[in-house]
């Protein structure tokens, strides 16, 4: 004779009713990790072996390719050695922004790993895990930590000079230094060796023909260790090639505009020697720019943006380049970006 298991009608509906729940929940999770996880170009970076004292970070550039806006909440590290910064919490659509990751080379030695948890809270709940690594050598030291030559005018050149300490064999030595050498000149001075501790005085050059645009690149530094995981340690280079006319912000992002409503911003245009705006190109005729008269070496121009969608009209996104020609015969673009909503 079959027996009854002793469970209700009610109760079954009610498991099958939670069941289901937590299919769907679980479902909608998954989907936003996958969808957080699109913002990212990569998530990481190896940092290699790096000498104590080294200036050495990471930037993981996400993209907001939705129209939504995307807001991170807060970023957190598996580990001291790593620390995780956000250029900017909110990005809206079609912005970029930035997950800085430094790695604390002056209080940690060894093989270290870090992971890094990104929370973002709006539109959806999400975590996206970025992880670093790399090694830090104690046995030497980098004065000053990094290789940043900041603004340089195009055309000019500009050059560095910083400390290799090495504490351990009397003869140890530097044997290459490896690099762009399109962009970068290196000399090293003879070393100084007293008791256990070597020096090195290196001159890193940028050359005047680098072109205009940020410059991230390293140094490999090759030595004498036996060991090949030791054998070489990086060193970061930044520089930021200016052209002689400038406008900044280059990036203007107006954000959700109303359809009939109008923004006012503005832009300002530099050189090192007097100029006038010849003319300012935009083929968006929702944007009306004031020019400026004279010479001068700033010019504050300001302009409206007006929001306009016909009626049923879905909300649109808005990306154009603006074009300011000048008397030098230089002439320079910044971007505006809106999002146009009822």
């Amino acid at each position: 004779m079959r027996q009854s298991l002793g469970i209700r009608l009610p109760y079954v509906f009610a498991c099958v009713c939670m069941l289901w729940s937590s299919f769907v929940v679980g479902t909608s999770e998954v989907r936003a990790q996958a969808w957080a996880a699109k913002l990212f170009q990569e998530t990481h970076h190896d940092f290699g072996t790096v000498s104590r004292n080294a200036k050495t970070e990471y930037a993981f550039v996400l993209e907001n390719c939705f129209e939504e806006d995307i807001h991170i909440s807060s970023v957190r590290s598996s580990c001291g050695c790593t620390t995780p910064i956000v250029a900017k919490n909110t990005i809206k659509s079609w912005e970029k922004g930035q997950i800085l990751a430094q790695f604390n080379t002056r209080s940690f030695i060894g093989t270290k790993t870090a992971m890094i948890t990104v929370v973002i809270d709006r539109p959806y709940y999400a975590e996206v895990q970025l992880t670093v690594g790399g090694t830090i050598r104690s046995d030497v030291v980098v004065e000053p930590g990094e290789i940043k030559f900041g603004d340089v005018e195009v055309g000019t050149s500009k050059t560095i000079d910083l400390k290799i300490s090495y504490a351990g064999r009397r003869d140890w030595k530097i044997v290459d230094v490896r690099g762009n050498s399109e962009v970068l000149e290196v000399r090293l001075d003879d070393p100084g060796r007293q008791s256990n501790l070597v020096t090195y005085q290196m001159h890193i050059r940028l050359r005047d023909d680098v072109p205009i645009g940020n410059f991230m690149d390293e140094i490999f530094v090759v030595t004498d260790d036996p060991n090949e995981r030791d054998n070489q340690f990086t060193l970061p280079v930044t520089a930021r090639v200016r052209p002689p006319v400038t406008v900044t912000p280059e990036a203007i992002a107006i954000g959700d505009i109303h359809s009939g409503e109008s923004r006012q911003y503005r832009v300002i245009v530099k050189a090192k020697k007097p100029f006038s705006i010849a003319s300012i190109a935009c083929e968006d005729e929702r944007f009306a720019f004031t020019p400026t008269n004279g010479e001068k070496t700033a010019h504050v121009i300001p302009f409206t943006f007006k929001g306009q969608l016909s009626e049923g009209e879905k909300p649109a996104s808005v990306h154009q380049r603006v074009r300011f020609v000048t008397s030098l015969g230089e002439e320079v673009e910044a971007t505006v970006t809106a999002r146009l909503v009822h």
